[in-house]
């Protein structure tokens, strides 16, 4: 028992550490505070449909479904990237945020579901447990179908729409400022 629950804590704080590090690591590439937090807006999304699948395949949490939540992580995370790098893109073409967050979801559908799907459509014997020992491997299959189904819809519903929501509140602030700027000018 000690070594399970010292097991789930490292594996729970490796979690933490890694999204952390990922957050970091976007801040970086994009530049920006608000972005890398629109790109990991969709994890919890993700954290909600690993425990619904383990939650409804009755699998208890082990870890090899925290192993596979970290995998899970790892891909909703690179799908966000995709939607949010496309609706810069688009912004710096000149669209409106809220044109740029749709043109995003839309355009960056298909690419979106193909790595979810061929996540998902990979990982599924492995969910099923089909085979001589496939239950031991099973939540770790488990746990990335479920967290990538729900990541996969907060990908391209919610991040578009945070995205929108984020960079139009700054678009806001920044002429309410340069208004403020003028007007002392």
């Amino acid at each position: 028992v000690q070594t399970m629950r010292a097991s789930f804590v490292q594996l729970g704080l490796g979690l933490v550490i890694a999204v952390v590090l990922v957050y970091l690591l976007i801040v970086v590439n994009f530049q920006s505070w608000i972005d890398a937090f629109i790109i990991i807006s969709a994890l919890p999304a993700a954290l909600a449909g690993i425990c619904w699948m383990l939650f409804l395949t009755r699998t208890s949490l082990s870890v090899p479904a925290l192993t596979g939540g970290i995998m899970t992580m790892g891909v909703a995370t690179a799908n966000s990237i995709l939607v949010v790098a496309f609706a810069r893109q688009r912004m710096g073409e000149g669209l409106g945020h809220v044109k740029a967050a749709l043109d995003a979801g839309a355009s960056r559908m298909r690419p979106v579901l193909m790595t979810a799907l061929a996540m998902i459509i990979g990982m599924s014997p492995m969910a099923l447990g089909l085979g001589e020992g496939g239950e031991q491997n099973a939540p770790l299959g488990r746990a990335v179908v479920g967290g990538l189904i729900f990541a996969t819809i907060a990908t391209l519903m919610f991040v578009p729409v945070v995205f929108s929501i984020l960079h139009g509140r700054a678009r806001a602030k920044a002429a309410g400022a340069a208004a403020t700027g003028d007007a002392y000018a």
